[in-house]
C-alpha cells in the first residue's frame, strides 16, 4: 500500500538512500572548514589578548597610581600635615597604610624642596628626591614611566619598569604645599592573558562541539523532510497530488505573497474563466474585474464570502500557508453556488435578492454623511426592489444627534428615489408626523416592518391625508412595505418601499428582505450619525485650540493656512510666538491620525510649546521638553487603555533674531523648511533630524543656525501639502520649489499661490503652512556697552543711556532706563562674571538686556524690613512692563521690558508708586 501511494522507501539493503548519504556527505564538507575557520579564530584571540594585555597593563598602571596619588594629595588634613613642624611623624603611617589600601608599589610625600617626608625605606627620609618637581610647582600633574638603574636605593629591583605619577598638593590660596609620588609596578596588573588563556580555549572548544553537533542536527532533518523517499518516489506522490487536485468540483488557486499566481486548477479556471497561461501572472492581470481581483488580493482570511463573478455566485474560502510552511502566500478555493440556487423554484429571485444584498453592502455608506447614506439606501432599491424608496429619518439624526429612545412620529423626509413623475409624495426636507392609524406609525410601535399589499383596500394610511392618498392611488401607487430603521435598539427612522403601475404587488416573503436591507443601512446611517457629531465636536475642539490671529512683532511679516482634512479634523498646528529681544519663534507640528484624540493631543501641545516658550528656552532644549511630555501622554494612556496607541507628533520649533538676522531651528521627526532667498532662490535647507516625539529616548536634539538675508522668506509646513496618495514626496517638494520661485510676492500672496497649486479643494489630510519673511532691525536702534568689574563704571554707563534716551526722542523713558540698568549692571558686577555687555533695543519696546558669563538667575524675593538690600529686581518689575531671565551658551541674559507708547500711566508715576510702597513696606 505504501509503494502504491509513493511512500515506500527506496530498495538497497537497510543502509541509507544515496540521496541520503550525498547529503550527509555535503554536511561533512561543510564540517571541515567549520574547524578550520574556529581553529584560526582562537589563535587570533590569543594573539589579541596578548598586545591587548601589554597595553592593557600600562594603562592600568598609570589609572591606578594617579589615583592613588591624587586621593592622597587630595586626603584631609594634608596640607595642615604639611605645614606642621613634624610632618613625617603624621604623613609617613598614612602613606604606608595608603600603598596597602590603594595596591601600588610607593607613596611618597616630598616639600617644595624636594626633601623626602615619606617613604617606604625610613633611613631615606629626609633626604633629596631624585625626581624634579617644576611642573609640580606650577600646578601640573604628571605621569611618567620609570625604571631604577641597578645599585640605585630604590623601591623596585633595578631595570623594572614602572609608572610613577606626581601631583602637587595646593593650600587654599593656590600655593603648592608640596607634592606627592604614587608608582605601581607594571607587571602587576598584567595578568590578563593567564585569566583570560582558558576562556579563550574553552570558547573555541565550546564552537568546536556546537559545530559537530549542529552537522548531527542538519543531517538528520534533511532525513526527516525527505522522509527517507527518493526522487522517483516524491515524483510519483507529486503526480498523483496535481491528478486529484484538477479532478475535484472545486477551484483551487495559489498565490503567492507579491499576487502572484502560483497554481490554477481546471474548476478554478473555468469558473474565473482564467486563460491557459495564468500560472504565473499577477493576480490583476489574467482578466479578472477589479472587484474579484481586489478580493482575492485581501491579505484578511475569507469565509464562505458569496461573490458574484460574470453570471455565478461563488462562496469564496481563503486562508494564508504561512502557519504550514512553505512560501508565505494564501490559498483560495471557490465553490459554485449558483447551481444549488437553481435547485430551487425560486433560484433566480434568491440570486437577484443576494445580489441585491451584496450591492447594498458595497453601495450603502460609501460616505460617512447622514443625508448621503439615506440617498444611497433609497437608490440602491429602484428598480429592482420598489419603484419608489422614501426614507424619513428623526429630525436630531440629521444633525449628528443622539435619538431619544422614546418612540417619535415626527420625521424629516430626507430622501427620495424612483419613478417620481406627478407623484404627490411629500418632498424632501418635509416634517411629517404620522397618525396612529398609519403603517408607519405601527412599525414604530412594534419595531417590525408593515405590509400593506393593497392600497385600494387599506383604510387606515388614508387618514393621514386623505386628499394626497387619493391622489397617490390616481397616480398608479398599489403596495407599501414600511420598515422602521433601528441600531443599537433605537429608531433611527423609516424607509417606505413603494410598488406603481403593472409592478407585482409585495408578499410576506419580501418582509424579511426588506428588514434585512433596513438593518444593513440602519448601521450606516447610525455610523454616519456618530461620525458627523464627532466631527462637529473635534472641529469645535479644534478651531478653539488653533490660533485665530497672529500676534503683534516687528521681527517678521507673517501669513498662514490651514486646510482641516476631507475625512475630519487632524493634529496639524502651527503657532507664531514673540520671545523677548526683538526675537520671534515659529512652531509648525503633527499629530498622526484624524478626530478628536488627534485634536486633543494638538492642543495639549500646542500649549505646552507656549508655556515652554515663555521661559526663553533655546531651540533644542524645548523639543527635548516636549520630547518628555509626549512619552508622559503615552505612559498615561497605556495606563489607562492597553490598546492605546502610541502618540506619534513631529514638530519644528525655529527662532528668528531680528537683531542679527539669524534663525536657530531645530526638528523632531518633522519636514525642514524651505528657504526663498531675496533673489527667488529657493532651497530646503540641510537641518538636522531629531527622532520623532516620544520616540527619543533621552536624546539630545541638534540645531542648525542659518543667517538670513533682509527679505529672506521661510516657509514652514506640514507633509499635507506636499505628499497625498496621488503624488510622492519629492514630486511634491519640486511642485512647491517652482510656486515658491517668486521674489516679489507678499507672504499672504505666497500662501495663497501654494495653495493653488498643490492642493485639491477638499484636502485627503490636515494642512498647515506657514510663510514668514524676515525684517532686520535698524543698527541705529542698537546700542551696546562693555560692563567693566568697576561699580565705578555703572555712573558712567548711566550716562550714556541718558544721552542715547535723548537721541531716540524717548525722554519720557529716561529716568526708569537710568534706575533699571543701575540696578541689573551693578548685579552683574556684584554677583556675574566677565564678559559683561549692556544692550539696548528700540523695537515695538524699548528693551534693556545685560548679560554676563554667569548662568546663576536671580530671583524676585520679598525683602524683609531688617535687610539692606534685596529690592533691586523688586523696582525692576515694577518699572518695567516684563522682565525675565534667558540662558545663553556662554551665560546668562537678564532683560527688562518699557512700553515706548504712551499707555495712560507715565514711568515717573509708575516708579512713584513703586517706591512709596517699598517705603509703607519698610514702615511697617
Amino acid at each position: 500500500m505504501k509503494r502504491a501511494l509513493g511512500l515506500g522507501r527506496g530498495s538497497g539493503s537497510g543502509s541509507r538512500p544515496r540521496s541520503l548519504l550525498y547529503l550527509g556527505s555535503a554536511a561533512g564538507q561543510a564540517f571541515v572548514p567549520q574547524v578550520l575557520i574556529v581553529v584560526l579564530l582562537v589563535a587570533a584571540a590569543v594573539i589579541a589578548l596578548v598586545l591587548y594585555a601589554q597595553q592593557a597593563g600600562v594603562r592600568e598602571a598609570r589609572q591606578q597610581s594617579l589615583t592613588a596619588a591624587q586621593a592622597f594629595a587630595n586626603s584631609p588634613g594634608m596640607v595642615a600635615a604639611l605645614d606642621s613642624r613634624h610632618p613625617t611623624a603624621v604623613l609617613q603611617p598614612r602613606a604606608e597604610a595608603a600603598s596597602k589600601r590603594a595596591g601600588v608599589n610607593w607613596i611618597v610625600v616630598v616639600n617644595t624642596h624636594r626633601i623626602r617626608l615619606t617613604y617606604p625605606i625610613p633611613k631615606f627620609i629626609g633626604t633629596k628626591a631624585s625626581f624634579t618637581i617644576g611642573p609640580q610647582m606650577a600646578g601640573r600633574t604628571t605621569v611618567e614611566p620609570i625604571s631604577f638603574p641597578p645599585r640605585t636605593p630604590a623601591l623596585l629591583p633595578g631595570g623594572q619598569e614602572s609608572i610613577r605619577a606626581l601631583v602637587p598638593v595646593f593650600r587654599d590660596d593656590g600655593s603648592v604645599a608640596g607634592v606627592v609620588s604614587a608608582g605601581v609596578k607594571v607587571k602587576k596588573v598584567t595578568g590578563l592573558v593567564q585569566q583570560q588563556l582558558p576562556i579563550i580555549l574553552g570558547a573555541g572548544a565550546g564552537a568546536l562541539a556546537v559545530s559537530t553537533t549542529g552537522t548531527v542536527l542538519v543531517s538528520r532533518r534533511l532525513r526527516r523532510q525527505t522522509h527517507g523517499l527518493r526522487p522517483m518516489e516524491m515524483a510519483r506522490m507529486y503526480e498523483h497530488h496535481d491528478a486529484v487536485l484538477h479532478a475535484v468540483r472545486e477551484g483551487v488557486l495559489i498565490i503567492a505573497s507579491d499576487g502572484l499566481l502560483l497554481l490554477v486548477n481546471d474548476e478554478a479556471r473555468r469558473l474565473l474563466d482564467l486563460p491557459v497561461e495564468a500560472e504565473g501572472r499577477d493576480i490583476g492581470d489574467v482578466g479578472l474585474d477589479s472587484e474579484t481581483a481586489r478580493l482575492l488580493a485581501l491579505e484578511e482570511p475569507v469565509t464562505d464570502q458569496v461573490h458574484l463573478v460574470g453570471d455565478r455566485l461563488l462562496a469564496v474560502n481563503k486562508r494564508s500557508t504561512a502557519p504550514y510552511g512553505g512560501l508565505t502566500g494564501s490559498v483560495v478555493t471557490l465553490r459554485d453556488t449558483t447551481e444549488l440556487a437553481v435547485v430551487s423554484g425560486r433560484a433566480e429571485a434568491g440570486r437577484e435578492r443576494l445580489k441585491l444584498l451584496y450591492d447594498a453592502g458595497v453601495k450603502i455608506g460609501t460616505t460617512l454623511n447622514v443625508v448621503s447614506t439615506a440617498e444611497e439606501l433609497s437608490q440602491v432599491a429602484v428598480p429592482r426592489f420598489a419603484d419608489v424608496v422614501v426614507v424619513d429619518l428623526v429630525e436630531v439624526v440629521v444633525r449628528g444627534g443622539e435619538p431619544a429612545r422614546e418612540l417619535r412620529r415626527q420625521m424629516r423626509r430626507t430622501a427620495i428615489s424612483g419613478q417620481l413623475d406627478g407623484l404627490p409624495l411629500y418632498p424632501v426636507g418635509e416634517l411629517i408626523t404620522f397618525m396612529e392609524t398609519t403603517p408607519q406609525a405601527r412599525a414604530l410601535e412594534t419595531g417590525r416592518a408593515q405590509l400593506e399589499a393593497d392600497l385600494r383596500e387599506a383604510e387606515g394610511w388614508q387618514e393621514q391625508d386623505p386628499g394626497r392618498a387619493q391622489r397617490m392611488l390616481e397616480s398608479g401607487l398599489h403596495s407599501v412595505i414600511t420598515v422602521p430603521l433601528q441600531a443599537r435598539g433605537v429608531v433611527l427612522g423609516m424607509v417606505n418601499f413603494w410598488r406603481k403601475a403593472d409592478s407585482p404587488s409585495f408578499e410576506e416573503d419580501d418582509l424579511s428582505f426588506a428588514q434585512e436591507l433596513a438593518a444593513r443601512a440602519a448601521v450606516c446611517i447610525d455610523n454616519a450619525r456618530r461620525f458627523t457629531r464627532e466631527h462637529a465636536m473635534a472641529v469645535t475642539l479644534q478651531r478653539s485650540l488653533l490660533p485665530r490671529g497672529l500676534p503683534e512683532q516687528n521681527a517678521l511679516e507673517v501669513a498662514w493656512r490651514y486646510l482641516p482634512a476631507q475625512a475630519g479634523v487632524g493634529g496639524d498646528w502651527f503657532d507664531v510666538i514673540p520671545l523677548p529681544g526683538a526675537r520671534v519663534a515659529l512652531v509648525v507640528g503633527d499629530v498622526v491620525g484624524h478626530g478628536l484624540h488627534a485634536a486633543a493631543t494638538m492642543g495639549q501641545l500646542r500649549i505646552a510649546v507656549y508655556n515652554l516658550s515663555a521661559l526663553d528656552l533655546s531651540a533644542d532644549e524645548l523639543l527635548g521638553h516636549l520630547d518628555e511630555l509626549v512619552t508622559q501622554i503615552d505612559a498615561a494612556e497605556s495606563g489607562e487603555d492597553v490598546d492605546q496607541e502610541v502618540t506619534g507628533a513631529t514638530c519644528l520649533y525655529a527662532i528668528y533674531d531680528a537683531v542679527s538676522g539669524t534663525c536657530t531651528i531645530a526638528r523632531a521627526g518633522h519636514l525642514g523648511p524651505a528657504l526663498i532667498r531675496p533673489d527667488g532662490a529657493v532651497s530646503f535647507p540641510d537641518t538636522p533630524l531629531s527622532p520623532p516625539l516620544g520616540l527619543g529616548g533621552g536624546l539630545p536634539v541638534e540645531t542648525a543656525t542659518l543667517h538670513l538675508a533682509k527679505g529672506s522668506r521661510l516657509a514652514l509646513f506640514t507633509d499635507g501639502l506636499i505628499e497625498n496618495r496621488h503624488r510622492d514626496f519629492d514630486t511634491g517638494r519640486q511642485l512647491l520649489r517652482n510656486v515658491l520661485t517668486h521674489p516679489h510676492r507678499s507672504p499672504e500672496q505666497t500662501c495663497q499661490a501654494v495653495l493653488d497649486a498643490l492642493l485639491p479643494e477638499r484636502p485627503a489630510d490636515d494642512v498647515a503652512l506657514l510663510v514668514a519673511r524676515t525684517r532686520i532691525l535698524d543698527p541705529a536702534h542698537v546700542r551696546e556697552w562693555d560692563v567693566p568689574s568697576d561699580p565705578a563704571a555703572v555712573s558712567r554707563i548711566r550716562a550714556d543711556v541718558a544721552r542715547q534716551m535723548e537721541t531716540w526722542g524717548l525722554q519720557q523713558l529716561a529716568f526708569t532706563t537710568e534706575l533699571i540698568i543701575s540696578e541689573l549692571v551693578t548685579n552683574a558686577i556684584r554677583y556675574g562674571t566677565q564678559p559683561r555687555r549692556l544692550r539696548l533695543l528700540r523695537d515695538r519696546n524699548l528693551i534693556c538686556e545685560v548679560a554676563d558669563g554667569s548662568s546663576t538667575s536671580p530671583h524676585l524675593r520679598r525683602a524683609a524690613t531688617t535687610d539692606e538690600g534685596g529690592r533691586g529686581l523688586f523696582l525692576v518689575a515694577q518699572c518695567a512692563q516684563r522682565w525675565g531671565t534667558r540662558h545663553t551658551a556662554h551665560g546668562k541674559i537678564i532683560w527688562a521690558e518699557q512700553s515706548i507708547h504712551d499707555d495712560g500711566r507715565t514711568p515717573s508715576t509708575a516708579l512713584a508708586e513703586a517706591l512709596m510702597d517699598q517705603w509703607e513696606e519698610l514702615a511697617s
